[in-house]
């Protein structure tokens, strides 16, 4: 099972939930954004994706990890990026999946070249924004493409939420989108673990925040193989 994390709009979360989700699946997480890496880089002394998409590392000598989580980390620097061959991704990803058999692909931001890739590469798409209008539409434009390339949607994720107003927007997302939708709620805790590159099970494992990313979980394994339906637009 391959499962795109995307989202259109970049500063939306979209890197913590693919880690998160990563840890709560036992998944290998890709660092799939060439250009601006978030994911944690591991311990920093083997391959990374820039070396396996040159050819110089397999995927599976790029595996590293981050506290409990297995990930094949990106590099940083602009050199690797233009050097990177992106048709080499699925062939990647595919290897993978077949080693571990789960993996979630941390997606770019927009809609450009490099999305188009990661999702087609995909079983199923999260998609990731926030509660406000400017990123909730950046994240359909993304749902349109993945259904444009064959990849359904396993659910929509509204971060950062700040008020349980926010909780009205759950049922205009999951009928716009065609998929259940969870919010997660801002919280001290989600921060410390980004900051220190660790998913928030490991960090602080009485966060109520887990129990959607154990939700969350739960929607991916049920959707992820089943095929998406067109529904109304925003």
């Amino acid at each position: 099972m391959i499962v795109a994390v995307a989202g259109g709009k970049g500063g939306v979360g979209k890197s913590t939930m693919a880690l998160n989700i990563g840890a709560e699946l036992g998944a290998v997480v890709v660092d799939a954004d060439l250009a601006a890496a978030d994911l944690p880089a591991g311990s920093g002394r083997g391959p990374d994706l820039h070396d396996v998409l040159v050819g110089r590392a397999t995927p599976l000598d790029a595996v590293d990890s981050t506290g409990s989580v297995r990930i094949l980390p990106c590099g940083r620097t602009l050199e690797g990026a233009r050097a990177s061959d992106l048709a080499e991704l699925p062939r990647v990803v595919d290897a993978l999946d077949r080693r571990y058999g789960r993996v979630v692909v941390d997606c770019p931001a927009g809609l450009a070249r490099d999305v188009g890739v990661q999702l087609a590469s995909a079983d199923a798409a999260v998609l990731v924004t926030t509660p406000s209008r400017v990123a909730i539409h950046d994240a359909y434009r993304t749902r349109q493409l993945a259904l444009a390339l064959e990849t359904p949607i396993a659910a929509v994720v509204v971060n950062r939420s700040r008020s349980r107003r926010d909780e009205r927007l759950l049922d205009p997302v999951e009928r716009h989108f065609g998929a259940p939708a969870v919010r997660v709620e801002t919280r001290p805790a989600i921060a410390e673990a980004h900051s220190l590159g660790r998913p928030l099970r490991t960090v602080a494992p009485e966060c109520p925040a887990l129990e959607v990313l154990e939700e969350l979980s739960r929607m991916i394994e049920r959707r992820a193989r089943r095929p998406s339906e067109h529904v109304g637009t925003l």
